[in-house]
C-alpha cells in the first residue's frame, strides 16, 4: 500500500541524503568495538529518554538519568527499579517522584523496543497495548487503564513548564470504536506498505502521526508515539537505518525544538483528526522529522567523542568525574572533591580544566564561587 501523501522532487532528494548519511555513520560504528559501541548507545539511550520525558513536562536531566539508568543496569532484572527504588529516591528528591517513574518506565519500553524491535513485525495491537504497559508501569494513577485503549476524550497538549499554561493542539479521535478503527486501519497499512515502500522515514512519519492523531490511549501517548518512529526504522528493510537507529537520539531536537513541533502537528492536521489520513499535509511532519533524524544522526559522532573522552581519563580523573556521577543534580567545589578523593590540590585543578575542556562538567561562577557540575 502507498503512503498517504506525495513525495516531491525536494523530499526525495533529501531522503536520499539522510540514507547516504546514514551509510557513512553505519560504516563509522561498524569499525567500532563492541564496548565503546555500547557506551555510545548507552548515551543515545539515555538522552532519548531524558527529551521525551521532558517534553512532556518531566524535570530530571539526562546526568540523573545516567545515574539510575547505571543502577538499575547493575542489577538488569524486570524488577531492578522495584528493588531498587527507595535508594533511588533517596538521591532524587521528593518532588520529582513522577518524573522518576516516568523515566523508568519509559527505559523499559525503550529496552524492548531496542532489543525486541525487529521481532515486533507485523506491529499489532497487542505490541502496543504491551508497550503502553511498560511506559506507565511504575506511575500509580495510571493502573486502571494501562495498556487499554482511552475511555473518555483527549488532545494533543502543549505544556509550558516554565508558566504551567496549556494549550490544545490536536482535538483527537473520540474514544470507540472511531480510536479503535482508526488504530485498526493503521496498523493494516504499516504492516503492508514497511517493507514495499522505499522510503521507511516517510512510512514512519505517518505511522507517527496517525498514532498521534488518534491518541488511543489515556495517558503516554507523545512517549510511545515517538518510541514507534525508532521502532520504524528498526523494522524497515534499511540496513543503514537498521544499524544507526539505536544510536540516534531523534526526541533531543524534538526537545530542542518543542514550540515547532507542536506548531507542525497542528498545521498538518488543521488541529482535528480526521479519519481519512489523505486529509493531512504529512509532508509537513515529513519536513520536520528529516530535520531530527538528521541532527540525530549527527549527534553519533558527538556521542562518539564524549565515549573516547571518558575512556581516555586517567585513573584519577575517572575518581572525580565518578563524584559528580555519583551526584548529578549538585554543584560541587574543588574543596569538596579533594575531601571526597584525597588527590591533592594541583591535580584536582587539572583535573577539573580537562574534563570542562572535554564538555564532560561545566562550570559555573567565578573566583571563590566557583561550581561544578556534570553537563546534561
Amino acid at each position: 500500500m502507498p503512503i498517504s501523501y506525495t513525495l516531491d522532487d525536494r523530499k526525495i532528494r533529501q531522503l536520499k541524503e539522510v540514507d547516504l548519511k546514514a551509510a557513512k555513520c553505519a560504516e563509522l560504528l561498524a569499525g567500532i568495538d563492541w564496548k565503546n559501541r555500547e557506551a555510545i548507545h548507552q548515551q543515545a539511550r539515555i538522552s532519548t529518554i531524558g527529551a521525551t520525558t521532558r517534553i512532556e513536562n518531566a524535570v530530571l536531566t539526562d546526568a540523573e538519568i545516567e545515574w539510575i539508568d547505571t543502577e538499575l543496569a547493575l542489577d538488569g532484572r524486570p524488577t531492578a527499579f522495584a528493588a531498587k527504588r527507595f535508594r533511588i529516591e533517596e538521591k532524587i528528591s521528593r518532588d520529582r517522584e513522577r518524573s522518576l517513574e516516568e523515566v523508568a518506565g519509559c527505559r523499559e519500553m525503550l529496552a524492548v523496543v531496542y532489543s525486541q524491535g525487529a521481532e515486533l513485525f507485523p506491529l499489532t495491537q497487542a505490541t502496543l497495548c504491551g508497550l503502553h504497559r511498560e511506559l506507565l508501569k511504575y506511575y500509580p494513577p495510571a493502573a486502571y487503564h494501562l495498556g487499554r485503549y482511552k475511555v473518555v476524550p483527549n488532545s494533543v497538549i502543549e505544556h509550558n513548564a516554565a508558566t504551567g499554561d496549556e494549550r490544545i493542539v490536536l482535538q483527537t479521535s473520540d474514544p470507540g470504536p472511531i480510536t479503535e478503527t482508526a488504530i485498526a486501519k493503521m496498523l493494516e497499512w504499516y504492516n503492508q506498505t514497511l517493507h514495499e515502500h522505499p522510503w521507511p522515514i516517510a512510512v514512519g512519519c505517518e505511522l507517527v502521526f496517525r498514532f498521534l492523531a488518534s491518541h488511543p490511549f489515556q495517558d503516554g501517548n507523545g512517549r510511545l508515539g515517538r518510541a514507534l518512529f525508532l521502532l520504524a526504522l528498526i523494522q524497515c528493510d534499511d540496513p543503514n537505518l537498521n544499524q544507526v537507529a539505536p544510536y540516534c537520539a531523534v526526541d533531543r531536537f524534538i526537545e530542542q525544538n518543542k514550540t515547532e513541533y507542536y506548531a507542525v502537528l497542528a498545521r498538518v492536521a488543521a488541529a482535528r483528526f480526521h479519519p481519512d489520513p489523505k486529509k493531512y499535509r504529512m509532508e509537513l511532519f515529513l519536513t520536520f522529522m528529516l530535520k531530527a533524524v538528521n541532527a540525530a544522526i549527527d549527534s553519533i559522532e558527538f556521542y562518539k567523542k564524549r565515549v573516547d573522552s571518558i575512556r581516555d581519563l586517567s585513573v584519577s580523573a575517572m575518581a572525580v568525574l565518578q563524584c559528580f556521577k555519583n551526584l548529578p543534580e549538585q554543584r560541587q567545589t574543588p574543596k569538596q572533591l579533594r575531601k571526597e578523593t584525597h588527590l591533592p590540590e594541583r591535580t584536582i585543578s587539572r583535573i577539573l580544566r580537562s574534563l570542562v575542556d572535554a564538555k564532560l562538567i561545566q562550570r559555573k561562577g567565578l573566583g571563590p564561587a566557583t561550581r561544578y557540575q556534570l553537563v546534561f
